[in-house]
């Protein structure tokens, strides 16, 4: 038996091969959406991934505004923010949020999925969130995916 066929492969910066990818939200429910986007960004779907290295595909989600969320989390569920000052904390809905800016419920939905440290930050700058069909990344040939 040839030892050395079976060694690890540790994915690094250089051998990474990145691609782009088209998700479609209409209709979709938004934690079953995110986790799905959350694994492909992270790259661990693939058979070389690398927990230290951002070794996943570029995300492209269309359509966010068509989310869905189950239950009464529309009105029941609250997004926290605090602006720094004293009495500066700051609630809104999802109702509220899709509204005024639809994409950042998936945004805020996928980062929460992902590591809270640098790469996590990192990986973050890989999603690209659009309210309606269209997206300026056709020059990157993305495919579409239906998850």
């Amino acid at each position: 038996m040839n030892t050395l066929s079976y060694k690890t492969v540790s994915a690094n910066k250089k051998t990474v091969n990145k691609e782009w990818i088209v998700v479609d939200a209409q209709g979709e429910i938004l934690g079953r959406l995110s986790s799905k986007i959350a694994m492909i960004i992270r790259g661990k779907h693939k058979p070389t991934f690398t927990p230290n290295v951002d070794c996943g595909d570029n995300v492209i989600v269309i359509n966010a505004d068509k989310v869905k969320l189950t239950g009464n989390k529309l009105g029941d569920k609250t997004y926290v923010r605090y602006t720094g000052y004293p009495g500066g904390q700051r609630f809104v809905s999802p109702k509220e949020l899709l509204a005024k800016h639809p994409e950042r419920i998936i945004e805020k939905a996928v980062r929460g999925m992902l590591p809270k440290n640098r790469l996590g930050r990192a990986l973050f700058g890989n999603l690209y969130v659009y309210a309606g069909g269209e997206h300026p990344h056709i020059a990157q040939n993305p495919k579409e995916i239906k998850l």
